[in-house]
């Protein structure tokens, strides 16, 4: 079982705040971008030099994950800001960018760290607006470019994970439309792509999503633990959580989601209740089944570090600190 964290390393992008660094030490993080101005100003060039300094932090992210016995990633979706708006190869930068992340691949294959992806809300393939859905394919094909490159097997291990979006008032055909629109995507996101619970009983369960997706098209399913509580499918944790496995191909670790009600741990009512905690504090039960879990935490590899202390001591008790700047 391995426990990872999503897309931002705490000590690393806040290094003053987080990390117990002097002023001075420039932050690690892939989140560089740009408004619209900026980029109607000064153009692929420069989106291409974001780019290649996010595949640098990147690399030295991955690293840092590897030295601190992290082996399960998120990687965010904004490596490439605006890139819908030019093609990889117009980039000036392409070559160097796609070197560190030959080189981000190389280094998580070799320490076995799994990378994954969770593209965002917009990627909508129920949408009944084909314009809509040309644009999540986009999305979703660079998403599949940037595994290519990295040199990720073309496997729900390295998923590409998304919500499959609205049910506009009528979820069979909604799901209908889901995997008719799966055909339109390249086989770089087919082979990966992984479909998630929501989070609102209006929406999709694990029940749902097994007979109106997973029975159709045969993608993996990741259960999400959080979202479960709002939209369970009349079914007990246990059973969504097994049914979610039961979709996975026998020979890959299932992944799964996890977090924790930000109005529970502040104690305040007025918080939206699906809303994600900094840390969690409950002990994840697996029920007995082998799984890579995600924390979706909003305080990142750090609410992974307390689970450890609270939790995992006696695996993690004997493990050098390391937390080393790379």
């Amino acid at each position: 079982m391995n426990i990872g964290y999503a897309c931002i390393n705490m000590q690393l992008s806040y290094p003053q705040e987080y990390g117990g660094q002097e002023k001075g030490v420039l932050p690690i993080t892939t989140g560089r971008s740009m408004i619209r101005r900026t980029f109607d100003s000064r153009g692929i060039s420069y989106a291409s030099e974001k780019t290649l300094d996010n595949c640098k932090d990147l690399e030295r992210i991955v690293s840092w994950n590897i030295l601190n016995d992290y082996h399960f990633f998120r990687i965010t979706s904004n490596l490439a800001p605006w890139k819908s708006e030019y093609r990889w190869e117009d980039m000036p930068d392409i070559d160097e960018i796609r070197q560190h992340l030959r080189s981000t691949g190389i280094m998580s294959k070799t320490h076995n760290l799994r990378l994954t992806s969770h593209p965002g809300p917009f990627n909508v393939l129920t949408s009944p607006h084909p314009h809509v859905v040309t644009n999540c394919v986009r999305d979703l094909t660079d998403h599949g470019d940037v595994f290519d490159m990295i040199g990720l097997g073309r496997t729900p291990y390295n998923k590409i994970n998304i919500h499959i979006g609205g049910a506009y008032g009528d979820k069979e055909s909604a799901m209908k439309r889901f995997c008719e629109n799966f055909e339109l995507l390249p086989d770089s996101v087919k082979s990966r792509l992984t479909v998630e619970n929501d989070d609102r009983a209006s929406m999709y369960s694990v029940k749902d999503l097994y007979y109106g997706v997973y029975k159709r098209i045969g993608i993996p399913i990741v259960f999400d633990y959080h979202h479960h509580k709002f939209c369970s499918g009349d079914m007990s944790e246990q059973e969504a959580l097994e049914m979610a496995i039961s979709t996975w191909p026998s020979d890959i670790t299932p992944a799964v989601h996890y977090s924790e009600s930000r109005r529970k741990e502040q104690l305040d009512e007025t918080i939206r209740v699906q809303a994600h905690s900094d840390y969690i504090y409950d002990e994840i039960n697996t029920y007995g089944h082998d799984i890579d879990i995600m924390v979706e935490a909003k305080h990142k590899e750090l609410a992974v570090q307390k689970y450890r202390e609270l939790h995992m001591t006696d695996h993690y008790s004997n493990l050098p600190s390391v937390k080393a700047y790379v």
